[in-house]
């Protein structure tokens, strides 16, 4: 009997949707590993907000960020179910939570972490490598024919041209802009600090950044969704699921790119590696 009692008590409880955002934002992937993208976290994100009895989704966020149109598409696919179901979110900065990663966390109605997370960095950043000298010192001979004047902007292989650079800053700055009207649409009344300092690309603690309102409190998922919404509160991971395949080998194919895998995993380590980790 007090089993059965248990069981239709744990039925009756709220159930609060968590959907892991964990890894680098990027339209692809490496080895195996779906890169945070709308594609890929399009049915998890309808599934999380169509469980039953969900009373919120909560997001827990570990990103260094990545690509800023991804960044917007799965921002606002969240937005737009949380409006449409009249479900709050609630976003949990685990270790990072930085640049896009801080982006995915604007889609949440309250913005939690860890004191010691890194929070923030809102700007835009472009980084590449410059081969001219090594290509003179082999004896490689670059060719290339292109039909239209700006085919090859900022081609590594030759000299950085300064209408390139001028053409590169002032796209970046567009997409700056974007984020910064995105962190004030969202955190509007909240923040408390001159927008100069908040929008240079500066990355802070959980607590700093409580102090200048990009985050609501501090605080990790469990115990601030059963502070809301009770003790016998279900949490219910929503998730990718994986074919059998890759699940056993890890990887995107049998005959994968190795040397889009390499540039890719020096790609996504140098993000990280911006945060100490």
């Amino acid at each position: 009997m007090a089993n059965w009692i248990s069981k239709l008590f744990s039925k009756s409880a709220p159930v609060v949707a968590v959907l892991r955002l964990d890894g680098v934002i990027s339209s692809g992937g490496l080895l195996g590993r779906p890169g945070l993208n709308l594609a890929s976290l399009a049915g998890p994100i309808e599934a999380a907000f169509a469980l039953k009895k969900v009373k919120a989704v909560a997001l827990a966020i570990n990103s260094p960020g990545g690509s800023p149109v991804q960044s917007a598409l799965i921002t606002a696919r969240i937005r737009q179910l949380s409006a449409e179901k009249k479900i709050p979110v609630f976003a949990f900065a685990e270790d990072v939570a930085a640049s896009g990663g801080y982006w995915l966390s604007l889609a949440a109605d309250e913005i939690y972490a860890d004191p010691s997370s890194i929070v923030g960095s809102i700007g835009v950043i472009s980084a590449g490598f410059g081969f001219t000298g090594l290509i003179d010192r082999i004896g490689v001979e670059r060719r290339m024919h292109t039909s239209g004047e700006r085919k090859s902007f900022l081609d590594p292989f030759r000299p950085e041209q300064p209408e390139d650079v001028a053409r590169l800053l002032k796209l970046q700055a567009e997409l700056h802009d974007n984020f910064k009207d995105e962190v004030r649409a969202r955190r509007a009344g909240k923040l408390k600090a001159p927008e100069a300092e908040l929008f240079s690309g500066e990355f802070w603690s959980g607590r700093q950044a409580k102090s200048l309102g990009l985050i609501d409190g501090l605080g990790d998922l469990r115990s601030v969704v059963r502070a809301k919404f009770g003790d016998k509160v279900r949490l219910r991971r929503v998730g990718a699921k994986q074919g059998w395949l890759r699940r056993r080998l890890g990887m995107q194919g049998l005959a994968g790119d190795a040397a889009n895998a390499l540039f890719s995993a020096a790609e996504e380590r140098a993000l990280w590696g911006r945060y100490g980790l």
